[in-house]
């Protein structure tokens, strides 16, 4: 069996392919280091889109060339071939001693079996997943409201989108998709069409149609070819990512320009991501998912596109604190209902300002009746105790224990200190792991505090967060680290 196996692996086609392999380590390293020096010095995203897809291109163009060249040449005639020389067996145990310039070429070959039954596996994985979108796409699905299909094809004609675009409602998945070039469907969420604003729905469409017009199914088909070829290789992978990365901001441009600015379509996904967020927690089954770290770059580089790329980490509290203030400023358009629900506004926009989700605060602001209201704050807290089957709830007592630090703490004349920008960083972080406090400034600089968190959750490790009284008033304002 040894024998046989041995004949079919030491063939001038394993060989290469074994080659071919190898060198693809250094070459995709390599094209994935150029790619990483290339986006530090670029921000618009079709160009980092373009050079990503460049370097996946190039990977399989030299892995390709590669295998060529190790191929021995072809015979002119069957007459002239050369009859092969039978093949000594090889000893294992003998290859430590033998002359070190044999190794790679003895062992090169067997890495091609091994590398057919991982693509094979890869490949099987995405024949599955495209099963599983056709189900997705035939099952558990309507037709969205007429109006909605016919405010889709005018927003389709706006972007000269040439194919017929189908809206339908599931009840499988809880972000909208797309799925299918040819015959393309836009998959929402069933209820996202109602419960979330007009405009907001228009500018996801908007992405959407984005992916559509751009031919991004195909270039995604591409790249699930590249990773089953190169399953085993980070740097490809990493490539691949960046690729996915850069599409959506490629998209969110085109959502942005066509919803009238940044902000609003800021505000649509921030929406949309804590729709989501609610429904994945009352256990709704769900087959694809925005993550939320994701979500946070992409707001913050709306929101921010001129920002050094050095200072992103850093700023990532900041885009953090955007979405809240995004939700804030979407709530605030409803007035209170009735006049005895003061105090109970007073809760929403103070108690927990820095913690309610958008989606909560919207049902809060539906209610009509204090009984309601009562009920919904009580719910509110039971929810996040981490021991919810005992009297004390950890989770409250220390988020009112930290209001009313910042409140002894970081208070500046009429402004309470929950209100700060340090207040609002405590509230929502808690106490940092190192502080530097400069009350004189350094370097004849303003008044300076510098907070290190050693890991936040969702945002990363290592977080920097400057505050600077510029006015030396007492009131310090968050800003980027101007000493990193």
């Amino acid at each position: 069996m040894t024998g046989i196996l041995e004949s079919l692996v030491r063939t001038p086609m394993c060989d290469a392919l074994g080659w071919a392999l190898y060198h693809s380590l250094w070459q995709g390293t390599v094209l994935a280091l150029l790619l990483a020096a290339m986006l530090e010095f670029t921000k618009s995203s079709r160009t980092r889109y373009t050079a990503a897809c460049l370097a996946l291109i190039t990977a399989l163009a030299e892995f390709v060339a590669t295998f060529v060249r190790q191929l021995p040449p072809s015979q002119a005639s069957a007459g002239d071939a050369i009859p092969a020389m039978p093949l000594a067996p090889v000893n294992i145990h003998g290859l430590a001693r033998d002359s070190a310039s044999t190794f790679p070429r003895d062992v090169l070959p067997w890495l091609a079996p091994l590398w057919i039954a991982g693509v094979l596996l890869f490949q099987l994985r995405t024949v599955f997943g495209y099963m599983a979108a056709q189900r997705l796409r035939k099952h558990g699905v309507c037709s969205a409201p007429a109006h909605w299909q016919q405010r889709l094809g005018q927003l389709a004609l706006r972007l000269c989108v040439q194919q017929s675009v189908a809206l339908l409602e599931t009840c499988f998945a809880n972000t909208p998709a797309v799925i299918g070039y040819l015959r393309p469907v836009i998959l929402v969420p069933a209820g996202m069409l109602t419960s979330m604003p007009s405009n907001q729905v228009e500018a996801i469409l908007l992405h959407e149609l984005a992916h559509i017009r751009r031919g991004d199914y195909m270039v995604n088909l591409l790249q699930t070819i590249a990773e089953g070829l190169f399953y085993y290789h980070p740097a490809i992978w990493w490539i691949s990512k960046v690729i996915r990365a850069e599409r959506e901001h490629c998209c969110d441009d085109i959502a942005a320009a066509g919803t009238g600015g940044a902000h609003e379509y800021a505000a649509a996904l921030a929406a949309l991501e804590q729709t989501r967020w609610v429904s994945e927690n009352m256990g709704t089954a769900a087959m694809t998912a925005t993550g939320g770290t994701g979500l946070v770059k992409r707001i913050h580089r709306l929101l921010y596109p001129q920002q050094p790329v050095r200072l992103r980490l850093a700023a990532a509290p900041i885009t953090l604190i955007a979405i809240g203030l995004l939700a804030a400023w979407q709530s605030n358009a409803t007035p209170p209902q009735d006049t005895q629900a003061a105090p109970y506004m007073n809760w929403l926009k103070e108690d927990v300002a820095y913690i309610i989700t958008p989606a909560e605060s919207q049902a809060f602001l539906a209610l009509n009746s204090n009984r309601d209201r009562e009920e919904f704050i009580k719910k509110f807290w039971l929810v996040r105790d981490p021991t919810p089957n005992t009297s004390q709830n950890e989770f409250k007592e220390e988020h009112y224990r930290r209001i009313a630090y910042t409140n002894e703490r970081f208070s500046v004349g009429g402004t309470a200190g929950w209100e700060t920008d340090r207040g609002r960083m405590y509230i929502i972080y808690g106490p940092s792991d190192e502080k530097e406090t400069h009350p004189a400034g350094r370097d004849g600089g303003p008044p300076e505090e510098t907070w290190l968190y050693r890991h936040i959750d969702g945002v990363g490790d290592g977080v920097i967060m400057t505050f600077i009284d510029a006015n030396k008033n007492g009131d310090y304002r968050m800003t980027m680290d101007p000493y990193k």
